[in-house]
């Protein structure tokens, strides 16, 4: 009697490999998982996983331990750097107390040689700002600084120059109308006044011209009001502005019709008024 062949149950060996793409399939997707999540270091949500992926591997200790999340931030050093802003203030800061001791210094230039009635000095927004008398320096009605007086002018020019800032020349007059040939007003005036002291700051200094600037305003910047001859003599002057860096930065492209830029050599008044300083130059 014929024994009959019994075909081998198929049934659970044929599907074992459908279990072990499964395997392979959950651990590939474990394993982006993972580099996702070190891609974006988080230690809340790195416990979480590692507490999630100990659960699903069937618990006992975690794959990633909470005690060495921290191993891959401390792998790379860091180095606190200050910012820009932290920078800056401290720049601001360093000026600062540059500008003190230059104040000091000529305060006590001008308290040593008698000058300190007819030239003051005081720190503001725009920087340190040293005040001529015109009255000292100009005769009534001219442009022209006094040769006696060019020794003071050059002593306070060399101490200004020490900082290497830019230097802003400002010309002011009184409100008294002008009643000479030779300025038709006061804003001429003292633009001529103005780029006079700057180009003296230039040639006899030594100041570089790229960092001077000179401006008239005539009567229309006062420190004060004109109701009186000593009040008027204190708008009577010629401000020397040694510019703070962050100041400067905000000047800088800025000009207005009455600027004179000394380094050109030109005027944006007339020509007429720039052959005048030229003129007043040569004498």
């Amino acid at each position: 009697m014929k024994k009959k062949n019994k075909k081998p149950d198929e049934g659970p060996s044929a599907e074992r490999w459908m279990l072990s793409y499964a395997d392979f399939m959950t651990l590939l997707m474990i394993f982006f998982v993972v580099m996702y999540a070190m891609s974006q270091v988080d230690q809340t949500k790195y416990n979480k996983l590692s507490q999630s992926l100990s659960i699903a591997m069937g618990g006992g200790k975690t794959i990633i331990g909470a005690d060495n999340t921290s191993s891959v931030k401390d792998s790379v050093k860091t180095v606190d750097k200050p910012t820009e802003s932290d920078q800056s203030e401290e720049q601001v800061k360093m000026e600062a107390n540059k500008l003190k001791q230059l104040k000091k210094q000529v305060d006590s230039y001008l308290a040593a040689n008698g000058l300190s009635q007819s030239v003051s000095s005081q720190i503001d927004e725009r920087g340190l700002v040293v005040s001529l008398s015109n009255t000292l320096f100009f005769d009534t009605g001219k442009a022209e600084i006094k040769p006696e007086i060019q020794n003071t002018l050059m002593g306070i020019g060399k101490m200004i120059n020490q900082m290497g800032n830019s230097i802003r020349v400002e010309g002011h007059t009184d409100n008294v109308p002008i009643s000479n040939n030779e300025y038709a007003s006061n804003w001429q005036l003292s633009c001529a006044r103005a780029a006079n002291v700057t180009q003296f700051l230039q040639n006899k200094v030594g100041i570089k011209p790229e960092k001077l600037t000179s401006v008239g305003y005539g009567e229309y910047r006062s420190v004060t009001d004109n109701s009186t001859d000593a009040n008027r003599a204190k708008n009577r002057r010629v401000d020397i502005i040694i510019e703070s860096n962050k100041f400067n930065s905000i000047e800088r492209g800025n000009s207005t019709s009455s600027s004179t830029n000394s380094s050109q050599g030109t005027s944006q008044i007339t020509t007429t008024d720039q052959q005048k300083v030229n003129q007043s130059q040569q004498h």
